[in-house]
């Protein structure tokens, strides 16, 4: 059987027989093999609602592994929305620190809210989810079919896969044609009986088996109905991997950072500065739209591209001036500035390059004056920090200061 191109036509379709297979097929083996999940121990209902919705939005672009002790957490302090809702974006923000994406935990929060606003119960229906804030197609299909038992689809990167396996789709699996096409099929495919376990099958077989580099086609439950598997064992030339289509990656943007760790300095003049010193943190909100939205951070500086030592400082006194009013050309100033390392943190598009110092000021010279515009600024405990809920790139930060500190003691301690 040749490859689908672009061009979809009825052969693309299941024939009945196919899906019928399909179904009995993938959910016997489900009932034996799903993976033991938190949020598919939950009972249907409101209850189910929430907690599919919360693990859907934490799986996006974040493996299971990672996810099951997020949400585990997640529950236990908002149990259901209506916990949820009385919630603030900096507690969020915290609970959700290392996952990543942090515009869906800003999209849960303003969904629930929604939610409670409008009664406090879930909608029940793919077309009322999709009204909720956040709630996408496919997010709205696995509420929706699992929660609540409707006969609805859902298409994610596991689906793709094993769909372009089945009926061997060449097409690009990002083009709009190509991505309504495997929508439809999915459709067809659904179990009118037991939706919402026959997507989580379809998705689980996409996971564990149907992998993207190495499927384990022996053990597959649907491997008698899959083209791609037929096409290999006629054509030395054809592998199963060859389907769904390459991509090629987006390009990723370079960036350049310049980072200060601010530490401000309890007590008097001319204190001596040890690591037992008491002292706090500097930390900037950053803008309510855009990359790490609402987020709290160490100032930082963007770079035209990679800058000397003079040129990064330069740039963060420019800053810590024009938002604080802090003057740094005092030597008297300042207690102690080093370099201590570099980081490059990736984000899905862009590569950002940070370079990191540690500032360490006299507690009177920022206090002296609060920040100028609409810039939000607090101070943390410096032993406090260790603790918070940051992202990974400031997390990388603090501790390559941290790292810094403990050699120097160590140098001094010999």
């Amino acid at each position: 059987m040749k490859s689908v191109k672009l061009n979809f036509h009825e052969d693309l379709c299941f024939k009945e027989e196919q899906v019928a297979e399909i179904r009995e097929c993938l959910l016997k083996w489900y009932d034996v093999n799903k993976r033991d999940l938190p949020w598919r121990r939950v009972e249907e209902g409101d209850g189910k609602a929430y907690a599919v919705w919360v693990s859907e939005i934490m799986l996006q672009q974040t493996r299971v592994q990672t996810v099951v002790g997020y949400f585990d957490k997640w529950m236990a302090k908002w149990p259901s929305v209506h916990h949820l809702a009385l919630a603030s974006i900096e507690e969020v923000n915290e609970m959700w620190a290392g996952l990543g994406y942090y515009r869906r935990a800003r999209f849960l929060l303003e969904g629930a809210k929604m939610v409670v606003e409008e009664g406090g119960q879930f909608p029940r229906s793919v077309n009322d989810l999709r009204k909720v804030k956040g709630i996408g197609e496919y997010t709205a299909g696995a509420i929706a079919s699992i929660a609540f038992n409707e006969a609805v689809p859902v298409v994610d990167g596991n689906v793709v896969r094993v769909i372009a396996r089945l009926k061997t789709i060449s097409a690009n699996p990002k083009d709009k044609a190509t991505v309504n096409s495997i929508w439809r099929l999915a459709g067809q495919l659904v179990d009118r009986h037991r939706p919402g376990d026959f997507n989580q099958a379809l998705m689980e077989l996409g996971a564990t088996l149907c992998t993207l580099a190495n499927p384990s086609c022996s053990s597959c439950p649907i491997s008698a109905q899959c083209n791609a598997l037929s096409e290999s064992k006629r054509s030395t030339s054809t592998l199963v991997t060859d389907y769904p289509t390459k991509v090629a990656k987006v390009k990723q943007r370079r960036d350049f950072s310049a980072i200060s760790v601010v530490e401000i300095l309890d007590g008097e003049e001319g204190t001596e500065y040890t690591s037992d010193s008491t002292s706090k943190i500097l930390l900037v909100k950053r803008p309510e739209e855009g990359l790490l939205a609402g987020l709290w951070e160490f100032p930082s500086v963007p770079m035209d591209g990679e800058a000397n030592v003079v040129t990064r400082r330069r740039a963060i006194d420019k800053f810590l001036n024009d938002s604080f009013g802090l003057n740094l050309t005092k030597s008297s100033n300042i207690v102690e500035r080093e370099e201590v390392g570099e980081y490059v943190h990736i984000f899905t598009h862009i590569r950002l390059k940070m370079y990191i110092e540690l500032l360490v000021l006299r507690s009177q010279d920022l206090h002296r004056e609060k920040g100028k515009g609409v810039m939000s600024y607090k101070y943390v405990d410096a032993k406090a920090v260790a603790t918070m809920g940051l992202t990974t790139g400031v997390r990388k930060a603090y501790n390559l200061v941290q790292k810094f500190k403990q050699s120097r003691s160590s140098l001094v301690a010999r």
